[in-house]
């Protein structure tokens, strides 16, 4: 259906079919109700539409152009604090489009340092003003001295920091903007860090208005922020305290609660006998702070009680602990992502519009290599060595944990021999509200490409096994190669032989020449979609051992396959009627 100009296709959800009104309507519908408006049409038409919609870039959406056939991506209006900026990027990567920036912060190849703290799971503080000027003394090419009080330093790592950022003790520095991260209240413009555990303790029945009041108070008095808050902690009786819950509810906090034997264990400065006496244990606030906050916590405020004014009633212990690490997993992404095999060319559009999303990415350093065309400049990547799976999965965990949007990189296809069953193991041990956001991103698994290059020998019924017995013991994978030979599946062959493990590919051969004739056909595959790749047919009675190493993938034919002018065919069975 061709639209003027001048008009929109409008679904409306609680009607059937489709609404055409005029587009000035539909931005008016939209504009303060959702957080990103997309057109798609000419820049021009678009700029005469919102502009008498524009506000503040505080409360205005995102708004982004599109050309209508989805290849460039202008993000128009909100680059930074509506983030249109990022979907820009994420766009671009699905659509395989080109984004055009025009900011100075993209121009010039500077940190957006009033937005890129939502990315590591961060809040803001300060006013308008404020910010603003910071980011006119950023564009004018001053440089910015960095306060930073807490929560992850991985930032700096990143190839932007350098350009954007000098050490407060500069000879200019009275004359240069601040820009501060950390968990203290103060003027100007602020990133707080989520790692201040409240600890309470309280009466029965202590109304809700106190405990707030008694939050409020402590906070004002500590100096500390509000926004920097990353649960409430205290023992287990007060699970179903209404005043504590109902504050939990309305703020987002992330609650813990302690019997009364694990917080008599930890030492606090202020311990009570009567509150021993009473509930076993001699401390609830301080002790559960600190016990909330974790290894290394450091208690900021001891102790305090307050009492009901004449419109309360109970009384209300407050204390707080700083955790070392950031705590916000509902602000937090864990993105699985296969490579591929290893070009990137066979990166998937959904791996690359993930990988576009995350500020940290996590693998062992050859997979990330793989990808380091793709990777921007505030994007800081993390090496790990290549057997150390479970820590790899556990630091990427707690990272997205921590609020931060993390890619987690495997090779080929992260669910086919990868680190989606591990990290997925791990992020199912945590509690549900203490989950960050887990999502899988398909990718191509080697013996998918492996099979490609050597022409159809999966068309038939197929099953992949690992000869690595470093995970598996090998009588189990001896036991499935008989079955897969018994059941005559086509067959891909992962780690088939190292300087190692050099029997175990030799052993599967002969198991499979007991049910299959000596000419089946055997692919062997080495370096794929890399420099040297190399693709032979051979038969299974004649596989050459010692051309196999672990960058190799096999696949060994069925009863029905065959060779035929270089060409490795499994037949489905269609017709040829």
């Amino acid at each position: 259906m061709a639209l003027t100009p001048y008009a929109a296709l409008h679904v409306d959800s609680s009607l059937d079919g489709f609404l055409i009104k005029p587009a000035r309507e539909i931005v008016d519908l939209y504009w303060t109700n959702c957080r990103c408006l997309f057109f798609i049409g000419a820049l021009g038409a678009a700029v005469r539409l919102i502009g008498p919609f524009l506000k503040s870039k505080d409360t205005d959406p995102a708004v982004l152009v599109l050309d209508g056939k989805l290849e460039t991506i202008v993000p128009l209006v909100g680059g930074h604090l509506g983030g249109a900026d990022q979907i820009a990027n994420e766009l671009s990567a699905e659509f395989n489009g080109i984004a055009v920036f025009t900011s100075d912060t993209k121009t010039q190849e500077r940190i957006p340092i009033d937005s890129f703290g939502f990315y590591w799971g961060w809040d803001r503080s300060g006013n308008s003003k404020d910010w603003n000027q910071l980011m006119i003394n950023q564009s004018c090419g001053q440089s910015i001295a960095l306060n930073q009080f807490s929560g992850t330093t991985l930032w700096k790592d990143s190839e932007l920091f350098t350009k954007n950022f000098i050490q407060k003790n500069n000879k200019t520095s009275e004359k240069i903007s601040d820009l501060n991260v950390g968990f203290k209240l103060g003027k100007g413009c602020w990133w707080h860090t989520h790692n201040l555990w409240i600890g309470i303790g309280c009466e029965r029945e202590t109304s809700e208005n106190l405990i707030s009041r008694a939050i409020n108070e402590s906070f004002e008095k500590t100096g500390l922020a509000k926004k920097s808050i990353a649960g409430v902690s205290s023992i287990d009786l007060k699970r179903n305290e209404p005043g504590i819950i109902s504050l939990i509810d309305k703020n987002s906090w992330h609650p813990r609660f302690y019997d009364s034997e694990t917080l008599s264990r930890i030492s606090v400065p202020n311990p009570s006998k009567v509150v021993a006496q009473e509930i076993g244990s001699p401390s609830v606030a301080e002790a559960s702070a600190l016990l909330a906050a974790g290894e290394g916590a450091e208690l900021l405020l001891e102790k305090n009680i307050f009492r009901a004014n004449s419109d309360e009633r109970g009384a209300v212990t407050i204390a707080i602990a700083k955790s070392v690490n950031s705590f916000a997993p509902q602000r937090g992404e864990l993105h699985l992502i296969g490579s591929g095999p290893g070009d990137i060319s066979f990166l998937t559009n959904d791996a690359r519009m993930a990988l576009s999303r995350c500020v940290i990415w996590i693998g062992y350093g050859l997979y990330l290599d793989l990808l380091e065309p793709l990777r921007r400049k505030d994007q800081v990547r993390i090496d790990s060595s290549i057997n150390f799976e479970h820590d790899r999965c556990q630091k990427a965990l707690q990272l997205a944990q921590q609020g931060i949007h993390v890619a987690l990189i495997s090779s080929g296809e992260s669910g086919i021999y990868g680190m989606a069953g591990l990290a997925l193991e791990l992020w199912l041990e945590q509690k549900n509200n203490e989950r960050p956001c887990f999502e899988v991103h398909p990718g191509i698994s080697a013996f998918q490409v492996a099979a490609a290059k050597n022409g159809a020998p999966l068309m038939s019924d197929f099953c992949s096994i690992s000869l690595s017995d470093l995970l598996t013991p090998w009588s189990q994978i001896e036991a499935r190669l008989k079955s897969a030979a018994e059941g005559d599946f086509v067959l891909a062959i992962y780690n088939p032989r190292s300087k190692e493990r050099n029997w175990q590919l030799k052993r599967a051969i002969e198991i499979l020449l007991e049910h299959r004739l000596p000419n089946t056909p055997v692919s062997i595959s080495r370096q794929l979609c890399r420099t040297g790749e190399k693709n032979d047919l051979y038969r299974l009675d004649c596989v050459p051992l010692e051309k196999v190493d672990m960058l190799s993938v096999l696949i060994v034919g069925n009863s029905k396959s065959f060779l035929k002018d270089d060409h490795f065919v499994t037949p489905r069975g269609y017709s040829f009627c």
